[in-house]
């Protein structure tokens, strides 16, 4: 059974007046928009198995990062979790946790890309 409904809830509660427009369930997904423009794509398959993929507005470049926790770098310190930069590198997964609920890791994801959504890693 699919996590996205209860996790839209959750989002709507607390995160509510930062959405813009209504998240829309698909079969596999739930799509948000933030209202600093960032479009957020989450699929939860289970707690510890999950993609979390965004895309925005760099002045005139469109940008678009994710964290997922497919087991293919496994010399990140945080593996299976890692982070991808714009410039297709992947790199250690500063936010999430696969110990962590999906509300939990939701939340610090996007309060952090509420604050910055190249998550300080612009001009690396």
């Amino acid at each position: 059974m699919s996590q996205h409904p209860e996790l839209l809830e959750y989002l709507m509660v607390r995160f509510g007046d930062r959405l813009q427009g209504t998240p829309q369930l698909t079969q596999d997904a739930l799509a948000l928009s933030l209202d600093n423009g960032v479009q957020l794509t989450v699929r939860y398959a289970a707690a510890d198995a999950y993609s979390l993929r965004w895309t925005f507005q760099a002045g005139d470049q469109a940008v678009e990062m994710g964290i997922d926790t497919a087991p293919t770098h496994p010399a990140l310190a945080t593996r299976p979790n890692h982070l991808h930069l714009a410039d297709g590198r992947a790199v250690a997964d500063p936010l999430t946790r696969t110990d962590a609920s999906p509300a939990d890791n939701l939340s610090v994801l996007i309060e952090a890309l509420l604050r910055d959504p190249q998550l300080g890693f612009a001009s690396q």
